[in-house]
């Protein structure tokens, strides 16, 4: 059994398969504990209510479902929040260090799009103290030879038998560029996100996504891959972007610029009279702790729009100055040590500047579920869970799409990811008993056909003396993406993406890396990764082309509902405007399914599950 990803989603899986018996190969491109997990800051939901505040399983239900804009399977969501609270007490019986309260209680803050405090925190570095967390439990696995780490190998590609189905991969060892293939009877990817498509992002700089393309490629359908999340609160800069977490929102953080959009005071000396704070003004039912995507197009609509960026700049200010210091110090130290390196400002004494930045990505790889008719939820060990369309390949964690609809809540990442991995773990544990032969009847011409395969790659592309150079090209696809797919798109430039890209793809094999050292080549080991980078850059636009409507991250003003300004339900206008949001719904209220085509990707559509809440009342922040 073969688990590629050493994030807390592939973590989750090997451990779960080995404590079922299995053993597990658990292949990583670095050290597990340097996994992009360890970058998620500010918390993890679940449902304990240590602060008295009547919080239910059923509203982190509601509240996922109608943060995701209903795009997303209801019965897999139902049993995630069922099963947050237990999994926190995993995690504490791990020895995760969650932050308490004075009376020692687990400490709860607040997270965007909700108005329970529900996420479980270790100051601001969560997710560092689950991966390690977890990584101890496997380090455990590994001693008693069930789990064996291939740490600085990267996945390329999928082994299938005549049958079509999954029997092992081909990876190629970093250090020394041998290309290898690895026998399973099954295998589950969990690589992460594809933040590095749009060339800057939050995300590390090994979250291209590549992995999940190559499966694509080899004709695993990619779900809903339009919907990516731009985080309101990120800090700029030349290299990448770095979140400022949403945790200081939830601490009471506020986002204002001044009113006066000439005004060039410092922020400090602009008086509570002269600033705006727009969030609170729009949407004061939630004020600045409204869900990302909303926050993000209202940041974007008052810099790109309105012209308010300070300095004219692409910035806001996020304020932490009217905390206390101290407080603010012990919840926050993380990021606010991130802001003072990179930035050169306190954020205790001086507000920071943020803009939305790619975050994290909704879409990845179709995966099914087995709905469980007692309960509504998924039946826990159906071999059907997590299983992508290529028999004996499972994906969970970023690179799935199960969980978040259009637009993820904060805090249901890390949240997703663990028990996700734990599921995924569960299904091939179920599927491993039912199937009647495995790898070991494979015949060792497919696995070296496919090895041979990759090798060529490898060999025509060190051979290569063309005019290209793998770096631009990365550059070239994060302008494309970054100009055209961002908060905000149309036809027009989602059309002009799409032939960029295209024309793009064409190019990439026209290089020259500039170095055909057959020892740790970074630039082959790169290049391969911005073509897959390109195949799914092609996956998110001709996706975001197709969808004729706005819905969570997903932004057409020319085909938006806009909610009437000051009426509520009950309001004819309102009850025009639900009118038209449901008859939406009955057009665009489902999943998009990408398939590889050579002449680029094919979109066709499959219903929603809507079996826990029916979608009868827009979303509405005000």
């Amino acid at each position: 059994m073969i688990v590629v990803g050493g994030g807390l989603g592939g973590l989750w899986a090997a451990l779960t398969l080995a404590e079922h018996g299995v053993q597990v190969d658990l292949f990583s491109l670095f050290e597990v504990k340097r996994s992009h997990s360890a970058c998620a800051q500010g918390g993890i939901n679940a449902v304990l209510d240590s602060k008295g505040e009547h919080d239910s399983i059923e509203q982190h239900i509601l509240d996922t479902i109608k943060g995701g804009a209903y795009l997303a399977n209801q019965p897999p969501i139902k049993s995630l929040c069922e099963a947050a609270p237990g999994l926190i007490r995993t995690f504490e019986r791990m020895g995760v260090t969650f932050s308490r309260t004075p009376e020692g209680l687990m400490d709860l803050r607040l997270f965007g799009g909700v108005k329970k405090r529900r996420t479980c925190f270790a100051g601001a570095s969560t997710g560092q103290q689950l991966l390690y967390g977890v990584d101890e439990q496997v380090r455990a696995q590994e001693v008693a030879g069930r789990i064996r780490k291939h740490e600085w190998w990267e996945f390329l590609s999928l082994v299938k038998d005549p049958d079509d189905n999954c029997r092992g991969i081909v990876a190629m060892d970093l250090r020394s560029l041998d290309v290898v293939s690895f026998r399973a009877d099954a295998v589950i990817l969990a690589t992460g996100g594809l933040g590095l498509i749009y060339g800057r992002s939050t995300n590390s700089t090994n979250s291209t996504g590549a992995a999940a393309s190559r499966v694509y490629q080899q004709g695993a359908h990619f779900a809903n891959g339009e919907f990516i999340q731009f985080h309101p609160t990120t800090m700029l800069g030349e290299d990448k972007t770095r979140l400022m977490s949403e945790a200081a929102r939830g601490e009471g953080g506020r986002i204002w610029v001044p009113k006066d959009l000439h005004d060039k005071r410092m922020p400090n000396d602009i008086p509570e009279s002269a600033r705006w704070y727009f969030l609170e003004e729009w949407y004061p039912s939630y004020g600045n702790t409204v869900p990302r995507d909303v926050a993000s197009r209202a940041i974007w609509k008052l810099v790109r729009e309105l012209g308010y960026g300070i300095g004219g700049e692409d910035a806001v200010y996020l304020d932490l100055t009217h905390l206390d210091p101290d407080f603010i110090e012990t919840r926050l130290g993380a990021i606010l040590d991130i802001y003072r390196k990179f930035q050169g400002v306190d954020p205790v004494k001086e507000p920071m500047k943020i803009f939305p930045g790619i975050h994290y990505s909704m879409g990845g790889l179709w995966i099914d579920f087995e709905t469980d008719a007692t309960s509504g939820g998924i039946r826990w060990d159906s071999p059907r869970n997590h299983a992508t369309n290529i028999p004996g390949l499972y994906a969970c964690g970023e690179c799935d799409y199960g969980y978040h609809g259009a637009n993820r809540l904060g805090a249901n990442s890390l949240l997703s990811a663990s028990y996700s991995g734990q599921v995924a773990g569960e299904a091939v544990a179920s599927y491993l008993q039912g199937i009647e032969s495995g790898c070991d009847t494979v015949d060792e011409a497919h696995y070296s056909a496919e090895q041979q395969r990759q090798t060529e790659i490898n060999q025509q592309l060190m051979r290569a003396n063309g005019p290209e150079n793998p770096y631009a090209l990365h550059r070239e696809l994060g302008m494309i993406m970054a100009t055209h797919v961002n908060v905000v798109r149309d036809n027009p430039g989602l059309d002009q993406a799409a032939e960029a890209l295209q024309k793009l793809e064409a190019r990439f094999w026209k290089l020259c890396l500039g170095e055909r050292s057959g020892w740790a080549n970074q630039s082959l080991v790169y290049a391969r990764q911005v073509h897959d980078m390109i195949v799914l850059g092609r996956v998110i636009t001709a996706g975001a082309r197709a969808r004729d409507e706005s819905r969570g991250s997903h932004y057409k003003p020319a085909f938006n509902l806009e909610i009437p300004q000051g009426k509520f339900p009950g309001d004819p206008e309102f009850e025009a405007y639900r009118k038209a949001w449901k008859e939406n719904n009955d057009n665009w209220l489902k999943t998009t399914i990408a398939e590889h085509n050579s002449a680029g990707p094919r979109i066709s559509y499959e219903a929603v599950d809507l079996s826990i809440i029916a979608p009868e009342e827009p979303r509405d922040y005000r």
